[in-house]
């Protein structure tokens, strides 16, 4: 007897063993249409899998994540087939399941335009119309190198030939086409349905190493349904209307260039943003009980290595040796004979430094330590992406070191705290998830499943959900990520808790216990906003460049119809400025409707309009962004209304 534990706890017992298939069957012949693959023990199987033992299971389908995943790994090779039935002696090599969508890397002598991706997408439909039978088959590694060969398809045994000897190679047969991979996969191209798109071509790397060939990679999107495909693409379409790159050069916020890739130059509009928002969370955290600190930019390598960083996390770390570079026009600029120094990556390090200044004792603790620590992380040329991705950023930063009681009492504060900001910013559909062990970590597992186990719990107390990220933590502690949604829909990663055993014990972070005993500390790394240029970059696509009045670089433009208002105009503006609003004046010798037009291009969110009634009457009309409407209304009323606008929002609540 065969006892299966189905997701809802219920047990069905069988006589015999049976496929996925079968058992779908069992349960109801809807259910088997829909069925394409079976989760068994928390994996993800095909469904021909054959249940022969006691198991969890769970049949699989579509409108899953676990099922929408497979739809996008079988759309990766339908496109792979469709490609080379289109255009013969390509190469496929990689083709990987991405956020929302897949892609593939193809090797071709030709490159691809815009106008195959059609004609591929075409012929994918085909494939999924003639419903070719999806089959693993196990194959010699030796005679699987041999195959790829003799067909022309070098990249595949090159990654056969990475596979240890002795190991089968598991190879899946798409009708007459085949592809070497794990799986798992559709019982057949006819379940991949039609909801898919390709979306764009790029160039990428083979292996990711500038040294070797440069391959085409095709990106496509894959939804269970077509109603789900048109809505992302609707948000991709959104998305691109609300670049931050293109916002930020309307409303002269920053610049990138290629001397300083992945730095920022803040124009004094973006500066604007950025000093406000670093005055706001500044605030908050003070108020949290949170003290600022300033650490150093550049320290040595020994000091890297003691962290454990130098072995773990040197490959994204900028190296410069500490020596005077030679100025002559002969030789080597370094001698090579310096010693190392690093730009620092992260603040974690440095505040241990000012921790273990003294003796601590448990009275002592918590202690919450924070700075606006600039860093720089040797992020690869092609990840860069404007404010989002980058080489330079400032986190709001913070390291608190407590006791082990203390972990559940921290987490909760930080986690508070942090949802109150995200209110404040606009933000309201919040999702955490616990990641854990990566593959290279630091310390030991007991320490790691300690860390883990305390900081579910912990989180847990709070009384907020969570899902779990496997394998995905730092490497030195597991983390809980908070990941916001925008206006749009789309998720982004931005605070973190970090529950950090390893670095204390490395770096000697120790208190004085109630006991007299000497303890290590615990400590708890954490960022709300992650760093401030990736979450400007993230409000401004989520409003589209309309910010908060008390975030706005310019909050209010006063602009005049006719010469003979300017005195009036400008008199409307020092009432203004003096009110400590942020404002411009426009008098020049326009039309009124170009005026509002500009800056309404500019994101500016109020236009006060004044012609000679207005000034005649004191007052002023006021049109809003993104609206047609004015209101006309008293000079001062307008100011005190305004005023109270633009009250940065934690000022608001201690008013």
């Amino acid at each position: 007897m065969i006892k299966l534990t189905m997701p809802d706890g219920s047990i069905r017992e069988e006589s015999e063993s049976l496929d996925g298939l079968a058992l779908a069957k069992s349960i109801s012949n809807s259910l088997a249409k829909k069925a394409i693959a079976l989760k068994v023990d928390g994996e993800v199987v095909d469904l021909a899998t054959v249940l022969d033992k006691d198991v969890a299971v769970e049949i699989l389908t579509a409108n899953t994540q676990d099922g929408l995943e497979l739809l996008r790994h079988d759309a990766a090779h339908v496109m792979a087939e469709a490609v080379q039935e289109l255009f013969p002696g390509t190469q496929v090599t990689i083709g990987p399941v991405i956020e929302n969508g897949f892609f593939y890397d193809f090797a071709r002598s030709e490159p691809f335009h815009l106008e195959d991706l059609e004609k591929i997408e075409a012929k994918m439909k085909e494939i999924v119309d003639r419903n070719e039978p999806i089959t693993r088959e196990v194959w010699d590694r030796d005679e699987a190198i041999a195959y790829f060969k003799k067909i022309g398809e070098e990249y595949k045994a090159e990654i056969i030939s990475s596979i240890p000897e002795g190991e089968d190679v598991s190879v899946y047969r798409q009708g007459e086409w085949l592809d070497l991979c794990r799986g798992p996969h559709l019982p057949s191209t006819g379940k991949l349905g039609k909801s898919f798109k390709l979306t764009k071509l790029a160039g990428a790397y083979w292996r990711g190493d500038s040294s070797n060939e440069m391959l085409q990679r095709i990106y496509g999107t894959c939804w269970s349904s077509d109603k789900e495909l048109k809505a992302y693409l609707h948000m991709i379409e959104e998305a691109e209307k609300r670049d931050h790159r293109k916002i930020g050069r309307e409303m002269d916020l920053y610049h990138f260039q290629e001397e300083a890739q992945g730095s920022v130059f803040w124009h004094p509009k973006g500066f604007v943003i950025y000093n406000q928002l670093e005055a706001y969370i500044r605030r908050k955290i003070s108020k949290a009980g949170y003290e600022e600190v300033k650490t150093p930019q550049l320290m040595a390598s020994k000091f890297w290595e003691q962290s454990g960083h130098w072995g773990k996390y040197r490959e994204n770390m900028f190296v410069v040796p500490d020596e005077v570079p030679n100025t002559e026009d002969e030789g080597e600029i370094f001698s090579g004979k310096g010693d190392l120094m690093a730009i620092k990556p992260m603040n974690c390090p440095a505040h241990v430094q000012i921790f273990n200044q003294g003796i601590k004792s448990y009275r002592d603790l918590p202690m919450r330590m924070a700075e606006f620590g600039c860093c720089h992380r040797n992020e690869a040329h092609g990840a860069l992406h404007g404010l989002m991705r980058v080489r330079q950023m400032t986190q709001d930063d913070a390291h608190i070191f407590c006791t082990e009681e203390q972990i559940q009492s921290e987490t909760e504060h930080f986690v508070n705290l942090l949802y109150a900001v995200y209110q404040d910013m606009g933000f309201d559909d919040v999702v955490i998830r616990l990641a854990t062990r990566p593959e290279k970590f630091g310390g030991t597992i007991e320490r790691w499943d300690a860390a883990e186990k305390a900081l579910g719990a912990a989180l847990q107390a709070t009384g907020y959900d969570y899902v779990i990220a496997e394998g995905e933590g730092a490497f030195y502690a597991p983390k809980l990520e908070f990941h916001l949604k925008d206006a749009i829909g789309r998720s982004w990663q931005v605070g973190t808790l970090q529950l950090d055993y390893v670095l204390p014990e490395r770096l000697n972070a120790t208190y004085v216990a109630e006991d007299g005993s000497r303890k290590t500390a615990v400590m708890l790394h954490r960022a709300i906003l992650g760093t401030l240029e990736r979450f400007i970059g993230i409000m401004i696509e989520s409003c589209a460049g309309k910010l908060p009045l008390w975030l706005a670089p310019v909050q209010a433009v006063v602009a005049t119809i006719t010469s003979e208002a300017d005195e009036y105009g400008l008199a409307v503006v020092e009432k203004l400025r003096a009110a400590g609003l942020r404002v411009e004046s426009d008098t020049r010798n326009e039309k009124i409707n170009y005026k509002v037009r500009e800056h309404s291009v500019g994101k500016v969110p109020v236009i006060m309009v004044v012609g000679m009634k207005e000034a005649e009457e004191g007052k002023v009309s006021i049109r809003r962004l993104g609206s047609k409407d004015q209101t006309v209304i008293d000079v001062d009323e307008a100011i005190a209304a305004l005023v109270a606008e633009a009250t940065p929002p934690d000022l608001v609540e201690s008013a």
